[in-house]
């Protein structure tokens, strides 16, 4: 039976719970969709939107941005420009689109699809978080005691710390990043290996360049999560032309409460996916379906067009508490029409909580044929926020106001069309341009006579001037008149069209430039017509500058990868639950880590937090690599730092461990300094203590020296006082004999003097005589006997 869409009113979401079941109420949901969007006029969105229905406008106008992405649009209103009244039979011009615009698509879709990215999965439960927690504490308690673990490492040789000590961070600020780039646990490794490994396996990398180019061209972009229990879980590519969604304001779609895609599909595979149908339903779907859509949808015979929606509502949890002999609860699981009454024997209670589920139906256009409708089975909730469902698609629209779509393409398609139409002014232009001419004097070529009996053959004349530029004249006439003729030959110069052609260049360079200010994808983007002049550094801060200003588009499209990514972590809980793919999907996790295989068991108690990490584009590499540089030439990082820099991914994080490096490096430097001062010092006063050992030594041998030479001199001395005295000795005994010898002559003088006094008196008296004289002339009086030769000179005394 045929549908004739009417006003779009949905049914109250405020009826129980086995009603919302029913296929009357999800007809209703279906029928209020299928007005909203195929209904005309009678869409309460669509004012202003003319005899078009929302999704026909919708397609029209999608349809229209793609084609002028590809340079195919219409030439109708160009023709209908450049023509009179209609008429165009004047006119040999190539319509053909300039495909200006596919040039900025491609420069903004190649650039961004070259973007990697990494997948980054935070454990948010209890168990990750306490986990977390634990490792932290454990690092602290690690770095505020181990001035004590160090000295009971020392004096005991017990190793008391809970982690490597090497490998301790030094201040909080260096923890925190060792807990962002070092610290990951096993089950978030086994998530982001288990996400890409799905990733992988639905060709997300195709599905994001569709979607990029969407974005671009159309201004919006959308995938869709599924999950069966044959192929598992997948992320499909979403032609948005096709979506349906409840309005909203927000770019990012997350207040819709339905949301759905048309798809022409074959009879036969609709009859394979739901083979309830009858024959006679089939015809009647053909027949309705076709004659419903054929003025909005293309599509071929035996063909039909199926809305598939999704529908969140509410649904009550009921629980009936009852109070068991042993005091104990029991609860029994209940629908939301159950309530108590008051007088009931026992002790009863009603326990009910509001959560958001999620309703399926599947609903040919033009009929009334709901052919699913039934309450979403592996709803994707998240652990964190239990009572959310999440819808199966998502959708973005980075550039959208009360629900109006503007891409960078909608922005250009009129400078696009002032180029086109500048372009075939060009051609027009062209077309009525005619050569440089002659003028042939035909009188003043017969006045000339060659001097051999014949005139000038104006052939002759035109090959002459067109081989060598010189021409014959005559000034005179043959009756010698003036020749009004003389130059036969003269250049027409036809230059009418030359201005014309440059302010036309001037008008398409203008529309050129003015594509460029309004995308901001200027020269330095796409290094078209580079100034040569311009510095490079300048030449990168413009097309640093072009990049900000699309970065909304990759922002768009990093939302769809991380809600993607989301919705496959929750998905995962289902593979390794319900999917027959099971083992063949833990098989291919393990092949890049075989110790996260123990960590799959337990994967889905998990709640996880997904973020996706955008990896630096070339100029961003370039700044860390300068910063890395410079720190190299003033030696405030070692190669090895350099390397571990290198590595980061997060240039933020890479700058930070930069820092903390360098603060390190300048830290160790200081310490090995100051052990070389001290090592310097120490060498210094083992210099000092050796120079006074040797000194101490030097002057031990002198002093040994100068008592040896002392006591060898005293040697010498008692030696020589020995026979000093001993020749003393001998000269006293010499003298004492020679004294008494003395004597004894003396006597024996006297006795002769006495005896001889008188007679030798004279003799005497010459010799007082001659004694005197001695005196007065000062001359000693020779003595006989020794005069202090019985003395020792060594002072002994005797």
């Amino acid at each position: 039976m045929a549908y004739t869409a009417g006003y779009n009113y949905f049914p109250s979401q405020a009826v129980s719970d086995l009603e919302k079941m029913t296929q009357e109420y999800g007809l209703k949901v279906a029928r209020a969709i299928q007005s909203e969007w195929f209904g005309g006029k009678t869409s309460r969105y669509q004012e202003g939107y003319g005899q078009r229905s929302r999704y026909g406008d919708s397609m029209h106008n999608f349809h229209n941005l793609r084609l002028y992405a590809r340079g195919e649009q219409s030439i109708e209103k160009y023709k209908n420009e450049l023509s009179i009244n209609g008429d165009l039979s004047y006119l040999n011009l190539d319509w053909k689109p300039v495909p200006i615009i596919s040039k900025f698509v491609d420069i903004v879709v190649n650039g961004m699809s070259q973007r990697d990215f990494q997948i980054n999965a935070f454990s948010q439960d209890d168990f990750g978080v306490e986990k977390r927690t634990k490792y932290m504490e454990s690092i602290l308690n690690d770095m505020r005691s181990k001035t004590y673990k160090d000295s009971v490492l020392q004096n005991f040789g017990l190793n008391i710390y809970e982690n490597n000590r090497e490998e301790l961070p030094d201040s909080e600020e260096e923890l925190a990043l060792h807990m962002q780039l070092n610290y990951k646990q096993a089950i978030e490794i086994a998530e982001e290996q288990a996400i890409n490994v799905l990733m992988e396996g639905c060709d997300y990398d195709l599905v994001r360049r569709r979607t990029l180019y969407d974005l671009v061209t159309i201004g919006i972009g959308a995938t869709k999560t599924s999950f069966n229990y044959s192929d598992g879980a997948k992320v499909e590519y979403v032609d948005p032309a096709n979506l349906v969604y409840s309005y909203s304001e927000s770019p990012y779609f997350e207040d819709i409460y339905y949301v759905g895609e048309v798809k022409t599909i074959p009879i036969n595979e609709l009859v394979k996916e739901f083979p309830d149908l009858t024959e006679s339903e089939v015809e009647d779907i053909l027949k309705n379906s076709t004659a419903y859509v054929d003025s909005i949808v293309k599509q071929r015979p035996n063909e039909v067009s199926v809305l598939y929606f999704n529908y969140k509502t509410n649904a009550n949890d009921v629980y009936k508490i009852k109070k068991t002999g042993s005091g104990a609860d029991k609860a029994i699981k209940k629908d939301d029409t159950f309530n108590p009454p008051k007088d009931m024997d026992g002790e009863f209670s009603k326990l009910n909580r509001v959560m958001e589920v999620m309703y399926e139906g599947v609903l040919v256009l033009g009929t009334d044929k709901l052919l699913k409708w039934q309450m979403a089975s592996n709803m994707m909730r998240s652990k964190s926020d239990f009572g959310k469902v999440k819808m199966n698609y998502n959708i973005v629209a980075p550039r959208m106001y009360e629900g109006r779509i503007q891409s960078v393409v909608s922005r250009i398609t009129g400078f696009a069309d002032m180029i086109q139409l500048t372009h075939l002014k060009l051609q027009q232009v062209m077309n009525r341009m005619v050569p440089d001419g002659v003028y042939l004097d035909a009188d003043g070529l017969a006045e000339i006579d060659l001097g051999n009996g014949t005139n000038y053959n104006p052939q002759e004349a035109l090959n002459m001037f067109f081989q060598t530029g010189s021409v014959i004249g005559r000034s005179f006439t043959s009756d010698g008149n003036p020749n009004p003729g003389k130059i036969p030959i003269q250049q027409i110069q036809s230059g009418s069209g030359g201005n014309k052609l440059q302010t036309l260049i001037a008008t398409y360079n203008y529309y050129l430039q003015m594509i460029r200010d309004v995308t901001g994808l200027n020269e330095a983007r796409d290094a078209s017509t580079p100034d040569k002049n311009a510095l490079v550094g300048i030449q990168k801060l413009a097309a640093a500058n072009s990049n900000t200003a699309t970065r909304h588009v990759l922002q768009g499209m990093m939302y769809l990868t991380a809600e993607a990514a989301e919705c496959l972590s929750l998905r995962i809980s289902d593979i390794l639950e319900y999917s027959p793919t099971k083992q063949a999907f833990i098989r291919a996790i393990g092949a890049h880590n075989v110790a996260t295989l123990n960590e799959l068991k337990d994967l889905y108690l998990y709640d996880f937090g997904i973020f996706i990490e955008l990896m630096p584009d070339e100029e961003e590499k370039q700044l860390l690599e300068n910063n890395i540089q410079v720190a190299l030439s003033q030696g405030l990082i070692d190669l090895d730092d350099a390397i571990d820099l290198r590595d980061v991914r997060n240039i933020k994080l890479a700058n930070q461990l930069l820092k903390i490096r360098r603060q390190k490096k300048q830290e160790r430097d200081q310490r090995i300094q100051q052990q070389n001062i001290q090592a310097q010092s120490q060498a210094n006063a083992q210099a000092q203590q050796v120079a006074a050992q040797a000194e101490v030594q030097k002057n031990q041998a002198q002093a040994q020296t100068a008592a040896q030479l002392e006591q060898t001199k005293n040697q010498l001395k008692i030696q020589y006082l020995q026979q000093e005295a001993q020749l003393k000795k001998e000269l006293m005994q010499l003298e004492f004999d020679l004294n008494t010898k003395l004597q004894s002559g003396k006597q024996v003088m006297k006795d002769k003097q006495e005896f001889m006094k008188e007679d030798r008196k004279d003799q005497r008296l010459d010799k007082q005589a001659e004694n005197q004289r001695a005196i007065k002339e000062g001359k000693p009086i020779k003595k006989f006997e020794s005069s202090g030769n019985d003395l020792l000179t060594g002072g002994i005394g005797l």
